[in-house]
C-alpha cells in the first residue's frame, strides 16, 4: 500500500450473485484528506464499489481493498467500519430512531462508548453540520436537507477517517445543497464522492475517475475526467467534450 494513501483498492473484480459482472478489475488510491469524485452512468458499477470499500456487497469477488492499513475481510470488517463511514442516497435509509439526538448518539453508544463521551460526540456533530436545534425533534419531520445534515451528524460522531458519499445531492432543493457542500468543505476527512452532479464535483473534488462497465476507464482532474468521458451528469456528451 501507498504511504500516502489511505484506502487502496487492487484489482478489484466482483460478479454478482447470477453471475452477472460488475466490477472487472479497478484499482485506486485515496490518499489522505483527499476528495475524489466517482462519475459514470448508471450501473457503472459506481455504488457497488463503495459497498466494497465497507464489505457490504454479496457474491464473488477477487482483489485486495485496504483501509487505513487494514484488509477488507469480513474478520476485520469492525475495525474497518469505524475507520470509515457512508452517507446513503437516501437519508431515510440512516434515520430510524424517536429523536434527531438519539439517531446521532445510535453508533457511539454501540461502540461502547461512555454516556459522557456519547452526549459530547452528538454536540459537536450536531454543531458541525449547523442542526443541534434539532436534537429534540422527531427525523420523519425535517425536510431533505436538514434529514441529509442530520444523517452526515450520525456519520461523524462516528469520528471516521473516511467519508463515503452516495448522490448526496439527491432530492436537496439548491439552498439546501449549497449548505451541504459548504458543510462538507469544512470537514477535514478524506472523501470518496460518487455523483451525477457535476456542480457538486466541482466544488468538493480535486480528483475524479469514471466508471464504465465496471471499469476505471479515465481518472485525474476533474474538468479533464468530464472532457476524456464527455459526460454531462445524465449520459449525455459535455458541452465541454463537445469542444
Amino acid at each position: 500500500m501507498s504511504t500516502s494513501a489511505i484506502i487502496q483498492v487492487t484489482n478489484l473484480r466482483y460478479s454478482y450473485p447470477d453471475g452477472t459482472a460488475a466490477l472487472n478489475g479497478v484499482d485506486f488510491q485515496l490518499g489522505l484528506g483527499e476528495t475524489v469524485a466517482v462519475l459514470g452512468a448508471n450501473g457503472s458499477g459506481k455504488t457497488t464499489f463503495l459497498l466494497h470499500l465497507l464489505g457490504l456487497a454479496d457474491g464473488k469477488n477477487e482483489g485486495e481493498i485496504v483501509v487505513c492499513g487494514t484488509p477488507v475481510r469480513k474478520k476485520n470488517l469492525a475495525e474497518v467500519r469505524q475507520k470509515i463511514g457512508m452517507l446513503f442516497q437516501d437519508s431515510d435509509d440512516q434515520l430510524f430512531m424517536p429523536s434527531v439526538e438519539e439517531d446521532v448518539a445510535f453508533g457511539p453508544l454501540n461502540l461502547g462508548l461512555s454516556p459522557g463521551e456519547v452526549r459530547k460526540r452528538v454536540k459537536e456533530s450536531l454543531g458541525q453540520v449547523g442542526m443541534e436545534h434539532v436534537a429534540s425533534r422527531p427525523p420523519y419531520h425535517l425536510s431533505a436537507g436538514e434529514k441529509r445534515r442530520v444523517a452526515l451528524a450520525g456519520v461523524l460522531a462516528m469520528s471516521p477517517e473516511i467519508i463515503l458519499l452516495d448522490e448526496p445531492s439527491t432530492f436537496l432543493d439548491p439552498p439546501a445543497k449549497s449548505s451541504l457542500i459548504e458543510i462538507l468543505q469544512s470537514l477535514s476527512q478524506a472523501k470518496i464522492l460518487v455523483t451525477h452532479d457535476l456542480v457538486l464535483a466541482r466544488r468538493l473534488a480535486s480528483r475524479a475517475v469514471y466508471f464504465e462497465r465496471g471499469r476505471i476507464t479515465a481518472e485525474g482532474d476533474v474538468e479533464e475526467v468530464i472532457e476524456v468521458a464527455g459526460w454531462d451528469g445524465a449520459g449525455r456528451p459535455s458541452a465541454v467534450a463537445a469542444r
